[in-house]
């Protein structure tokens, strides 16, 4: 089964949000869309799920047109949507059995697949309980467990782990593995945590301003940058003055801020550790500890984008 999306494109009020976006994915591929928000992600997974109708383009499964026929997309598909889609005052299993309801299937075969989804998910001890009563976490695994009760082929995951715990968001990171290893159900995932993407992910999609400006492997998507080292410094301080010397040095290509001081990408094997050293003494400023490091792939979605994907 192959999903491909061709010239795709959708404007409102004449402004372009997603630009002549073509991606494919293959049977059981795992494969990443990421970019920073208003980048278009979350209008392509509306058009590709035949909710919302493009400007230009085609969407299609297996050569046929899901614009044209939408019904060919809707047997095979799962979506789990960014916000919550769940109605707070019932439990867990009638929220699922709603769905079912929705997918047109049977009594009896609803029943199985209902608990089969929710101990996939972890939750079948708290079917019972009302959703509102449930934890951000344990939302979106019932969210989750919606989008596959009709056997799905393939599942698109938008942003399936913000702002939700530790335990919970392991949880479903171990199920899209499931999913995609041993069901062999194709995954497309967006994420603002590159990690994720990285772990989960045989191949990627950047994208910035409605339009794609990357895509292939890790590996290839890492040669982009391979003529580059990331240098980490840990400071006890910085100012903006030290951040224009760096900048200032030759190999110098970008200065980011983190939580821990400040990260340097420069021209690969430079000899520049001692010029580091030099400007944060001058600068007052004490250098904890520096670490060079090959460029991540956050560090080439930098590059691309000039901003960090949490933005």
């Amino acid at each position: 089964m192959m999903l491909e999306t061709v010239e795709l494109s959708k404007s409102f009020r004449g402004k372009a949000v997603v630009d002549g976006v073509s991606l494919y994915l293959e049977q059981g591929e795992s494969v990443g869309l990421i970019g920073p928000n208003g980048a278009g992600k979350s209008t392509i997974i509306k058009m590709i799920s035949s909710l919302l109708p493009p400007s230009y383009g085609d969407v299609r499964l297996n050569g046929k047109s899901v614009i044209k026929q939408p019904q060919h997309i809707r047997k095979v598909l799962g979506v789990v949507p960014q916000e919550v889609a769940l109605y707070g005052e019932l439990s867990a299993y009638e929220n699922l059995m709603f769905f079912g309801h929705i997918y047109k299937m049977r009594k009896k075969e609803l029943e199985i697949k209902i608990q089969e989804v929710l101990e996939m998910v972890g939750l079948r001890e708290r079917q019972k309980e009302i959703i509102k009563t449930f934890s951000g976490g344990m939302k979106r695994r019932i969210n989750i467990a919606a989008s596959l009760l009709h056997d799905p082929q393939i599942v698109i995951m938008d942003e399936p782990t913000v702002g939700i715990d530790p335990q919970s968001r392991n949880h479903i990171l171990d199920t899209v593995r499931l999913l995609n290893h041993e069901k062999n159900i194709t995954i497309l995932y967006t994420s603002h945590y590159m990690e994720e993407v990285e772990q989960l992910c045989n191949r990627m999609y950047i994208m910035d301003h409605g339009k794609l400006i990357a895509s292939g492997t890790k590996e290839e998507l890492g040669r982009i940058l391979s003529n580059e080292d990331t240098i980490l410094l840990q400071l006890d301080a910085y100012n903006e003055a030290l951040i224009e010397e760096f900048l200032a040095m030759k190999p110098v290509l970008q200065v980011e801020k983190t939580h821990q001081g400040l990260k340097l990408i420069v021209v690969k094997q430079s000899r520049m550790l001692g010029s580091i050293v030099q400007s944060a003494e001058r600068h007052g400023v004490q250098l904890i500890n520096m670490n060079v490091k090959t460029p991540s792939l956050e560090d080439v979605f930098l590059h691309l984008t000039g901003r960090t994907l949490r933005d």
